[in-house]
């Protein structure tokens, strides 16, 4: 498996109690495989995603990723992992607003000290439909284009899970579509493993599987569901809450 979630409790404090997040998740996510998480607000759907990520650490339990137990690392091999294992495309697209396309997709590469190719950096954005776009920094370009760019970024390592967080939350139905499409494509013609937090039915139909969440606990899995039927689950669940 490409990540394994075992027991994992995630609690954070406040003031004098705590505020548990995740509630003994044990979870994983395959090889070549698209999974959505959903759950109402508060639910631990972000949380989840930046423990199994490698970005917080767990209160307990174990995490793999890649086959590497992410408990015991050291900040500079956690680093490193994330830098080559795992990608990231968030809401808000996160590029650097003084760098062009391509430099915001070599960036992780510069960080490291390493110089990435110029016909590798070309390919990634061709890969994304964005071939004619590498000199335009992210004030000249649409939001769609801006979240291509940070999706060619994240694949740029050849990663083996990319994780995204709400990557269609900014965006505008047709361009979340083409987005989604693109995220689709990754696992069906590259073999990635996507896990993807989306409060979107419409998006969550994309994935092979709908992860729900309540209380930081895993509740239900919804596999190859269209939108309706998320989005009736959905609802049922919220009444529940």
């Amino acid at each position: 498996m490409t990540v394994v979630l075992h027991e994992v409790h995630k609690r954070y404090r406040a003031g004098a109690g705590a505020v548990v997040a995740l509630d003994g998740v044990t979870v994983h996510f395959g090889q070549a495989t698209f999974t959505a998480v959903m759950g109402p607000s508060g639910s631990g759907k972000s949380t989840l995603l930046h423990c199994a990520a490698g970005l917080e650490p767990v209160t307990s339990g174990s995490v793999t990723v890649a086959g590497t137990a992410l408990d015991g690392l050291a900040e500079t091999a956690l680093t490193k992992l994330r830098r080559d294992r795992v990608g990231f495309v968030f809401q808000e697209f996160n590029l650097v607003s003084s760098l062009t396309a391509a430099q915001n997709v070599s960036l992780p590469l510069r960080l490291a000290g390493r110089r990435a190719e110029p016909s590798a950096v070309q390919a990634a954005l061709t890969e994304v439909g964005l071939a004619d776009r590498a000199g335009h920094r992210p004030r000249e370009l649409s939001g769609g284009q801006q979240q291509r760019v940070a999706i060619a970024r994240a694949l740029f390592t050849s990663p083996s899970v990319v994780f995204a967080d709400e990557p269609t939350g900014a965006l505008d139905s047709q361009t979340s579509h083409q987005v989604l499409e693109l995220m689709r494509r990754l696992v069906d013609a590259h073999g990635r493993t996507v896990v993807m937090v989306t409060h979107d039915p419409v998006a969550a139909a994309v994935a092979d599987r709908v992860l729900l969440l309540v209380d930081g606990r895993v509740t239900d899995e919804i596999v190859g569901a269209d939108a309706t039927t998320v989005a009736d689950r959905m609802t049922a669940l919220e009444r529940r809450c």
